[in-house]
């Protein structure tokens, strides 16, 4: 975990945002800004770009989640929703993938760092699984630009399909090119002749 992160907090409640404004510096950390409402803390989080986010659920204007939502399409950032209530209907609407942990109120200190370990965590690993997904989907649509080239090599010589790769790994080597360039030329020129 980070050892000092930068901190946006929400709660309508002013002695809650004094609250968090004087216990996250005790715990290391920076508070970049204490918003009343949701909306106001969407714009804090545009301007201040913290690294973790405390909220409140129930604020006027728009409320936690909602912020969480609107904050995380604009840039992730790992979610800590906070709420004096504790009915399911809240807790199902927190279940969002940004939204990583949720504290009932009152809210002790020693409640706090394992809150933000375990939602740093979390975030780091749901940010893996999306890039490993990425690359996943970069894979099948580079294997999906070979095949191609392949077909239309194979179409074009008359070639079967093992010759069709090796001359597409061929002209790749000549071309001192990556696979994949070669093979989007090869189409390219498909598509203009």
């Amino acid at each position: 975990m980070n050892s000092s992160l930068r901190i946006a907090v929400a709660d309508d409640e002013p002695d809650m945002r004094d609250y968090f404004q004087r216990i996250l510096p005790r715990l290391g950390h920076c508070v970049v800004g204490a918003a009343e409402d949701g909306m106001r803390l969407v714009e804090l989080c545009r301007e201040a770009k913290p690294d973790l986010v405390f909220t409140d659920i129930r604020m006027p204007r728009m409320d936690g989640i909602q912020a969480a939502i609107a904050i995380y399409a604009e840039r992730p950032v790992p979610i800590i929703l906070v709420s004096a209530h504790h009915d399911s209907e809240l807790i199902a609407r927190a279940e969002a993938d940004h939204v990583l942990a949720y504290l009932v109120k009152p809210i002790r200190q020693a409640d706090l760092p394992p809150a933000i370990g375990i939602a740093m965590r979390r975030f780091e690993q749901f940010r893996e699984v999306e890039r490993e997904a990425a690359d996943l989907r970069e894979a099948i649509e580079h294997r999906r630009t070979v095949e191609q080239a392949k077909q239309s090599l194979m179409r074009e010589t008359g070639a079967d399909e093992p010759d069709a790769f090796a001359r597409l790994r061929d002209l790749a080597i000549e071309r001192q090119q990556k696979l994949i360039e070669a093979a989007r030329n090869i189409l390219q020129s498909e598509k203009s002749g």
